[in-house]
């Protein structure tokens, strides 16, 4: 997607068939109607535009262990086949577990063993080529970010199966780190938009999350960045339609968003006029009222409609999690490239995630 963004050859003949090709669960994230629209739209803004100038688009999370894999050895086998090596070292320690990153997560648990030196010192490895002077800064820093990713998901998977904070502390702090990176490989005055769920977005030290002792971006970005700029904003409906499942790796179901919980944050939107709002926080100088713990709706990618009473709700307060809140209403299920038409009583058409 961000090839294609940029112009670059071989990547399709449209954002559709660029996202469409997008197969593992849950597709409808990234591989949906409006997503294809924004990257026309981002094409169009970055022909004419010199190369450091235009537009990008990345991914910031850990899950893609293996795909992650495959990619770094494609990458070396073009580029640098000495280094090849310490890749399939790391390779071949993963291979036993058959590409299930949970049946790995699992035997580290009862067998001392893991793959954690192999993937830090393929890391180092990687890194190494960063020294390089060639016509392929970009790919050089993708490689290495995949050769990250390993690194990371490798701890991410092995903390998530002991329970507790740290698995989703690991994946912000990746998350945060990716972008980090990014900034920093664009250059001074680089400017970046950071687009994830409520959760990571909006500062875990003003929610319940800081009792459990979790952070994520939000809150990070602005401990270490807050001097250049740094702006989080929320968003939340009263009701409506979203694309979710029921279980992680079900089938996606376009599922009903009952109205607000009484007492919520969207209800209380709601009841002050019904329309859309974007409400701005100054530092200081907030409403009293405005500075109450009030739950906040947090619908994911699994969700349950009628358990909307006992859970979903995030205890918030608003204008210290976010600088700025935008309030829609009313809003619409998006529309997956991977759903057909159908009609209710059927089942819809999805992809597996080894597609």
């Amino acid at each position: 997607m961000n090839r294609y963004i940029k112009g670059q050859a071989d990547v399709g003949g449209s954002a559709h068939d660029v996202l469409h090709a997008f197969a593992r669960w849950p597709t409808w994230m990234w591989a949906n109607e409006e997503i294809v629209e924004l990257t026309e739209w981002l094409r169009q803004h970055n022909d004419g535009l010199s190369e450091e100038k235009k537009v990008g688009f990345y991914g910031l999370d850990v899950y893609s262990l293996w795909d992650s894999m495959y990619e770094v050895l494609g990458y070396l086998h073009k580029k640098d086949p000495a280094t090849l090596a310490a890749a399939r070292r790391a390779f071949q320690c993963f291979e036993p577990y058959g590409e299930d990153v949970q049946e790995y997560a699992r035997a580290t648990v009862w067998v001392p063993t893991s793959c954690e030196d192999e993937v830090i010192d393929l890391l180092k490895e990687m890194r190494k080529l960063r020294q390089r002077q060639d016509d392929d800064r970009e790919g050089r820093f993708v490689a290495e970010q995949n050769a990250l990713v390993i690194k990371n998901a490798e701890a991410y998977y092995r903390a998530m199966v002991r329970g507790g904070p740290d698995s989703w502390n690991i994946r912000d702090q990746h998350m945060t780190e990716t972008f980090d990176r990014l900034m920093q490989f664009h250059g001074a005055g680089a400017k970046g938009i950071v687009w994830e769920h409520n959760t990571h977005i909006g500062d875990a030290r003003h929610t319940d999350m800081a009792d459990d002792g979790m952070v994520n971006i939000g809150q990070l970005v602005r401990e270490r960045h807050a001097r250049e700029g740094v702006v989080l904003i929320g968003f939340g409906s009263h009701r409506g339609s979203v694309i979710a499942a029921r279980e992680w790796e079900a089938p996606m179901e376009q599922m009903p968003v009952p109205l607000a919980r009484p007492g919520s944050w969207e209800d209380i939107l709601h009841q002050l006029s019904p329309s859309d709002k974007l409400l701005l926080f100054p530092e200081s100088g907030v409403a009293k009222a405005l500075m109450e713990k009030r739950g906040h709706r947090a619908i994911g990618v699994v969700y349950h409609p009628e358990y909307e009473k006992y859970g979903n709700y995030v205890p918030t307060v608003l204008p210290r999690r976010y600088d700025a809140f935008l309030y829609l209403d009313e809003t619409e299920a998006l529309r997956p490239l991977h759903m057909r038409a159908v009609k209710d009583h059927e089942v819809p058409e999805t992809y597996p995630s080894g597609m």
